[in-house]
């Protein structure tokens, strides 16, 4: 599987941005997306995670994002979003995307527990 991020940049405190993360290969293989985010001088930590295999699909949120953050999957699959709103300099960082093969028994926000994952995008928030 692979992981592609796309969409970071420079927005202004108080602004929206998109992030994309377009993936390829066993996507069939994957049960779960996740967004990550290292920040200057503080370990990877989760911001967001979406489950996406038998029984439903189901969200898990950092307290820091909630309200704020909503990730998402396209129709096709293949594509995983994380729209972020009322953006704030604390959330200054790389953010990557993560794919999962199996979720039952992993912490969605423990960056140890993820298979794959994206080279990361560069946000900032002034």
């Amino acid at each position: 599987v692979q992981l592609v991020e796309s969409g970071g940049g420079l927005v202004q405190a108080g602004g929206s941005l998109r992030l994309s993360c377009s993936a390829s290969g066993d996507i069939g293989s994957i049960d779960a997306f996740g967004w990550f985010r290292l920040a200057p001088g503080r370990e990877r930590e989760g911001v967001a995670a979406l489950y996406v295999g038998t029984g439903g699909a189901n969200t898990h949120y950092a307290d820091s994002v909630k309200g704020r953050f909503t990730i998402s999957l396209s129709n096709s699959g293949n594509t995983v979003y994380l729209q972020m709103n009322s953006l704030s300099p604390a959330d200054t960082g790389i953010y990557y995307c993560a794919a999962v093969r199996l979720w039952p028994g992993i912490t969605w926000s423990d960056p140890g527990d993820y298979d794959y994952w994206g080279q990361g995008t560069q946000v900032t928030v002034s």
